[in-house]
């Protein structure tokens, strides 16, 4: 396997590089969550974002005898931007960033990273975590994670098992073998898939089992081992796009053509239910520490404080005689007299109102909207940019508003469009406007037309955020109407 060599480093140290997976469509959680704006993006009910949350958890560990070594995230092209936001919040997290070309499940994902850290030059231990879910007990997850790492150091696979509360058809889980080590690990005996509540209700009783938290710490080596032995289709494809990457600004890009070629499969398929009996040990530790995947409403009306009623509320919200309700509301005013055990949720363009019990079912909601050919499943009325947002206000057949911010330094594409025109009125701050040959710096209270099929650009080279009104008319509206001659996110399309 010369082309899997690793270059390993003289070193008492234990090197750690923390692995991100942020995938995901974002539909659990509609319509807050969609799938231009997932869910680990979002604060929900206050806090930091679940992204963040996540790369602080394993970045501010300050264990003894490892080093802590780069971030490796692995996202998605259309979330590129949201994570370097999201970064921009987090000055001392040292990452690289590598953008999928397309979703193709966990499996691919860990080995592109497992691939980059063995190319950085140490054959370090990854600590996998998704990006989307909570911990509470931070003392608890580092004691856990502490165990782990030692023994992934000698090359044992570990996964970390949630101790069960309740029933759960939601999640997968891992039968474990009696007797358990010097650092509380058992044996893995069976990883078991997402069952009937009858089954799960029998797992519970048994004692025998832990919820699959996602979450699994492995020597770089020893994965791409692993999947040479189970899965060596997707480490040939994996690796072969991988040593084609281009690295774009901040974003390592493996080669599409070749990267889609490269078979679908969870970590769990792939390697983890193919290695108990076989060559390699796998173990599984458990953690009790505040864990929820928030996959559902219900989850998150589970996981957070709520009031004397059993009602957790956010936003503009007024409930009567109303017990274990979850209400948010983002954008109007609710009111809910005499209802019990929903979960109310509102956005500027859509609105559910189901039992909590079923707000795991939100899955048909997303399809209905997807065989409409709708696009509320997909992206929200506000939609961010690398540059800043825009807010569809209003929109008609032959006309639609924008609201747009434009944050300082930040400047958009030097583009035009075919079959709409567009009037821009400066509401806040000052635009520098490239319209043709012109140059036009407008204030406060100004504006300027721009004709259909001009060259155009809207830049703050300020210090101020400025925010425009955009009125667009024409005969289509749609945002692949543009044709884009030079951009600073290199974005082509």
């Amino acid at each position: 396997m010369k082309q899997y060599s690793v270059q390993n480093k003289k070193n008492s140290l234990i090197t750690i590089n923390p692995v991100i997976l942020s995938g995901g469509s974002g539909s659990r959680l509609w319509p807050l969550s969609r799938s231009s704006f997932p869910k680990q993006f979002h604060k929900f009910l206050g806090g930091k974002p679940l992204f963040q949350q996540a790369l602080e958890r394993i970045n501010n560990l300050s264990l003894p005898n490892f080093a802590l070594g780069e971030t490796l995230i692995v996202t998605g092209e259309n979330h590129r931007f949201l994570v370097l936001d999201q970064l921009l919040n987090l000055p001392s997290i040292l990452a690289k960033i590598i953008l999928e070309p397309e979703s193709k499940n966990t499996a691919p994902a860990l080995t592109i990273a497992a691939l980059q850290a063995l190319k950085d030059g140490d054959d370090s231990v990854l600590v996998v975590t998704p990006s989307d879910q909570i911990i509470k007990d931070l003392i608890a997850f580092k004691l856990a994670l502490q165990n782990a790492i030692k023994l992934a150091a000698q090359s044992e696979i570990v996964v970390l098992g949630i101790t069960p509360t309740s029933p759960q058809t939601g999640f997968g889980y891992i039968k474990h073998k009696d007797s358990f080590g010097d650092s509380g690990e058992f044996d893995v005996d069976q990883f078991i898939e997402k069952p009937n509540i009858e089954s799960a209700q029998k797992y519970i009783s048994s004692g025998e089992y832990f919820w699959n938290s996602g979450m699994i710490v492995v020597k770089a080596s020893i994965w791409i081992k692993a999947l040479n032995v189970f899965r060596k289709d997707i480490l040939d494809v994996t690796n072969l796009a991988f040593n084609q990457s281009t690295i774009d600004n901040k974003f390592i890009r493996p080669n599409p053509l070749i990267f889609s070629e490269i078979s679908s499969e969870s970590i769990d398929y792939a390697v983890l239910e193919k290695c108990p009996n076989s060559e390699f040990k796998i173990k599984v530790i458990p953690l009790d520490a505040g864990w929820s995947d928030l996959g559902s409403w219900d989850a998150i009306w589970q996981a957070e404080e709520k009031d004397k009623n059993g009602n957790l509320i956010s936003g503009d919200v007024f409930a009567e005689n109303s017990k274990n309700n979850l209400i948010y509301s983002s954008s109007r005013f609710i009111g809910a007299l005499g209802v019990n055990n929903l979960a109310i949720i509102e956005t500027a363009d859509a609105l559910i109102v189901t039992d909590r019990k079923e707000s795991q079912n939100i899955k048909k909601i997303i399809n209905h909207l997807s065989g409409n050919a709708r696009e509320e499943h997909l992206t929200h009325r506000k939609v961010f940019r690398p540059w800043g947002w825009y807010d569809t206000i209003d929109v008609s057949e032959r006309f639609k508003v924008k609201r747009i911010q434009v944050n300082p330094g930040g400047k958009l594409s030097l583009q035009k469009h075919s079959k709409r025109a567009e009037h821009w009125i400066v509401v806040r701050g000052v635009a520098e406007v490239i319209c043709g040959e012109k140059l036009i710096i407008l204030k406060e209270n100004e504006s300027t037309f721009i004709p259909l099929g001009e060259k155009h650009r809207l830049s703050n080279p300020f210090s101020e955020p400025l925010e425009i009104i955009e009125v667009q008319s024409g005969s289509y509206l749609s945002e692949d109407d543009i044709v884009r001659f030079d951009d600073d996110y290199g974005r082509n399309v």
